[in-house]
């Protein structure tokens, strides 16, 4: 199980941005043009770059403003999808499974750790690549010395409050960040 692959946020934005722009300046062209030459343009037409232009001004803002993308794995699904509520409501991306899946580019794992054993190599090897966010109720010894193998990036004892692990998911998401910078 690898990391997928896929444009990143900053380029699908970029792009995006680019497209809105594009929309805009043929408006413009088109505005000055038709005043210039003293023609009537089709309201429909320029009606239907102003909706493209809308649209594309929204999926914009919805790039800009999602923090970053999550996936939430634990045993509990139920837990696990309240959590990732949680993290949508403060602006994350966040996904919820009680199955490990493959990960999306730039995807931050939430993994709870009673789950590592049952995972065949494959996905134990991209729960390693990933430097997880551990969450688990276990305290002891063994726990945290499984974590500290797998090269987690945070170690939580459950229950988790939402800010601490909302705090965890951005320290990481800046350690992604760096690395790829």
């Amino acid at each position: 199980m690898g990391l997928a692959t896929g444009s990143s946020p900053r380029t699908e934005l970029a792009a995006t941005l680019h497209r809105l722009r594009s929309t805009l300046a043929r408006l413009k062209a088109e505005l000055e043009l038709a005043e210039a030459d003293g023609t009537v343009l089709p309201i429909d037409r320029l009606l239907a770059d102003l909706d493209e232009a809308f649209a594309l001004l929204g999926k914009a803002e919805g790039k800009s403003q999602a923090v970053g993308s999550v996936l939430i794995v634990d045993d509990d699904g139920r837990l696990a999808e309240i959590t990732a509520r949680g993290l949508r409501r403060l602006g994350f991306d966040a996904d919820s499974s009680s199955q490990m899946r493959e990960l999306r580019d730039g995807e931050v794992l939430v993994f709870d750790l009673g789950l590592f054993p049952g995972l065949d190599a494959a996905a134990k090897k991209s729960v390693r690549a990933a430097k997880p966010i551990i969450v688990t109720g276990a305290t002891d010894a063994a726990g945290r010395a499984l974590a500290a193998s797998l090269d987690a990036s945070d170690y939580l004892v459950k229950p988790v409050e939402l800010e601490e692990l909302a705090a965890a998911v951005r320290r990481r998401l800046t350690e992604e960040s760096d690395q790829t910078t």
